[in-house]
């Protein structure tokens, strides 16, 4: 009796695209680490669940330094999820992969394909302005990579709206804006009311308590100035860091 022959299952896999922080180390290691740990103080939790890639071009590391590395980043919960610039042979299995690419920029794009869900926008249909019709709430994220975003309602502490390019809040700010994510310095943020947690451009990013006190709760924009983010009060003197 010949027996049938079991259908295959097939394995199916997809591409996704997906954003990722990029964390470049300076030498001296240990006062990289330090200022890492007082940047965190300030915004505790911002890497949680975050994908993270880790950059040691120009580095002079060995295998054990890198180990290293990657042990003090996990202590301050900053998951690496691939490396960049380390030789492959160091990665050992339980180690991040390692990556490559072209972007430089504190945000990198990986991956192929496009990224819908939990309030994601998809990066490869998406038109080049997003709008939200509405405030962005609490635990909320979203991300557009392909241009602008622009906010009718506020920004609530504890959401955040990533856009490759401007960012326009017609609400009041109190949570995240990252503008410019993915390589943009021309990119700016703005809103009717500043209180923002955080917020950052073209891989420049700063904490509230680094910027002016006096334009808290002000109509403001906020663009890159060279190597410095600036703040100004809209039709007012700006401010610089």
């Amino acid at each position: 009796m010949t027996a049938a022959a079991q259908p295959h299952t097939s394995i199916r896999l997809r591409g996704r695209s997906l954003l990722a922080f990029v964390v470049a180390p300076e030498t001296p290691l240990d006062a990289w680490l330090d200022n890492l740990d007082a940047w965190l103080a300030k915004s505790p939790g911002f890497f949680a669940g975050r994908p993270v890639l880790l950059d040691v071009t120009g580095l002079k590391l060995d295998r054990k330094s890198l180990a290293e590395l990657l042990a003090a980043l996990r202590e301050r919960d900053v998951r690496i999820m691939g490396v960049e610039g380390a030789d492959p042979a160091w990665l050992k299995l339980g180690m991040p992969p390692p990556v490559s690419g072209e972007r430089q920029s504190g945000m990198a794009e990986v991956l192929d394909g496009a990224m819908s869900k939990g309030g994601m926008a998809a990066a490869g249909d998406s038109p080049k302005t997003l709008v939200i019709d509405g405030p962005v709430r609490s635990g909320r994220s979203v991300v557009h990579p392909g241009g602008d975003v622009t906010v009718t309602g506020s920004v609530a502490s504890g959401a955040e709206v990533i856009a490759g390019g401007s960012i326009h809040i017609y609400g009041a700010l109190r949570g995240r804006a990252i503008a410019g994510s993915t390589g943009n310095s021309s990119a700016r943020i703005f809103c009717n009311a500043f209180e923002a947690e955080f917020f950052g451009i073209d891989g420049l990013y700063r904490t509230a308590d680094e910027m002016d006190p006096r334009c808290r709760g002000q109509r403001v924009q906020i663009r890159l100035d060279g190597e410095r983010l600036t703040m100004a009060p809209l039709n007012g003197k700006r401010q610089g860091r």
